[in-house]
């Protein structure tokens, strides 16, 4: 049991600290407060990411300044979580030989079962994953390797705590609730107002 302890602690797995260059000629960046949106300049630290493989071609995206996760709820929406749940894995595909993808490992169009993708538009705004075409540039990053990192592995929260926590959603916005998948229809006005920004 004793070295059981020890290898939890010890980082494990190989991962990078990465910029992701999106076609639409942004890095993927995430500020402080969790807000995920393109930005032109190359030396923001804002753009750096901790991208954690999580299981095979599965990775975590964690802001490094903002130390929070990338996540993709149920209805396609972007968001930043504290917490490391089953929403923030991201599987990564590589587009034609150049472009990496990541797509939620979680949801898919029902009807298709269609991918829900990563992307940003071509104002460098974060849209919402079931919009987003894997054809399309909106899609396509490459990511700008830093350096080559160990990391611990995250420990794995259950999506119950994290929906007890305020969750920030960037790309919300309020013409496009309503339709959750989650039986929240009672009160689709109010259920992502409550972070009192």
């Amino acid at each position: 049991e004793d070295t059981k302890s020890k290898s939890k602690r010890k980082p494990q797995l190989k991962g990078i600290v990465t910029r992701l260059f999106s076609e639409q000629g942004f890095y993927l960046q995430m500020q402080p407060d969790g807000t995920i949106g393109g930005n032109k300049d190359e030396n923001s630290d804002y753009t750096l990411f901790n991208l954690i493989p999580v299981g095979l071609r599965v990775v975590a995206i964690q802001g490094v300044k903002a130390g929070l996760y990338m996540a993709m709820n149920a209805e396609g929406f972007l968001y930043t979580s504290d917490v490391f749940t089953a929403e923030c894995k991201f599987k990564e595909s590589v587009f034609e030989n150049y472009y990496v993808i990541y797509s939620s490992t979680l949801y898919r169009q029902h009807e298709s079962g269609r991918a829900w993708f990563l992307g940003l538009n071509k104002d460098g705004v974060i849209m919402k994953g079931n919009r987003v075409k894997k054809t399309k540039p909106c899609s396509h990053f490459v990511p700008r390797p830093i350096e080559v990192c160990m990391y611990k592995e995250p420990s794995l929260h259950e999506l119950e705590e994290k929906l007890q926590k305020s969750s920030r959603s960037p790309t919300m916005n309020s013409e496009e609730r309503g339709e959750s998948l989650e039986g929240q229809q009672q009160q689709p006005e109010d259920s992502t107002e409550q972070d009192g920004s």
